[in-house]
């Protein structure tokens, strides 16, 4: 099989709905873990939200695989996502936030390596020598990240927390842009940040529809359920503490 036929196979497998995570995941298993990396990466850029959530799914868990057989060569990868958001690549860094923190998820050795990163695109650049943010202005990449922020705050909440994300996440949570509350929401409880816990009182009434992808599925829910849900989470935090 050519590897134009070898990508072919991949983006069709990518684009059967019908076929779950978990047989993807053994599908694509059948391919060397970088021919599928090369093959994804393209899919990270396309509307279809089914074809670019499944290719961030696949993509964080092939990353995480090559990271098993040979983790210099998954980092080189990391390095490519984190080039594609630097302004000088002249990309856009489509799918890059969420595939890291996909990865980070499911790998804890790129987590420790690579958490801080994923934080630092929260943060302002600043004159200090530890100051050192890669603010993504962009609304469609902010979404990215927070995806990955949650997601990661659910995986490995240790990671963000013992690096100092919780002031970096509260803030997102007055955004105008109703998927980045949403999403900060869910960091904001899986994180037990008391400090969200006026802003996620107002969010607790914010109607606001939201779609969002977790775990192969698209969930539709709102804000205000996004925000009960932390505040319950820091309610319970409370009494056991």
């Amino acid at each position: 099989m050519s590897r134009r036929q070898r990508k072919e196979t991949i983006l069709a497998l990518l684009d059967k709905e019908e076929l779950g995570l978990e047989k993807l995941y053994l599908e694509l298993a059948a391919y060397p873990a970088q021919d599928v990396i090369n093959a994804l990466f393209p899919a990270l850029c396309r509307t279809e939200p089914h074809l670019r959530w499944r290719a961030v799914s696949a993509m964080g868990h092939t990353v995480a695989r090559l990271a098993d057989e040979n983790m210099e060569a998954a980092r080189v990868v990391m390095r490519r996502f984190l080039w594609s958001l630097n302004d000088e690549s002249g990309g856009i860094g489509w799918g890059a936030p969420e595939s890291m923190a996909e990865a980070m998820a499911l790998h804890a050795a790129l987590a420790q390596e690579y958490g801080h990163m994923l934080i630092s695109y929260m943060r302002e650049d600043g004159e200090e020598i530890w100051q050192d943010g890669n603010y993504l202005e962009h609304p469609l990449l902010q979404r990215g990240l927070l995806w990955g922020v949650a997601r990661l705050s659910a995986g490995r909440p240790k990671i963000l927390l013992e690096r100092g994300a919780g002031p970096d996440i509260v803030p997102y949570l007055t955004f105008a842009d109703t998927v980045i509350r949403a999403l900060a929401s869910i960091a904001a409880g899986n994180l037990g940040l008391k400090e969200a816990e006026a802003a996620l009182s107002q969010l607790a009434h914010d109607p606001a529809a939201v779609t969002l992808y977790t775990e192969g599925k698209f969930i539709n829910t709102s804000v205000a359920d996004l925000a009960k849900s932390a505040l319950e989470k820091l309610n319970n935090l409370n009494n056991a503490a």
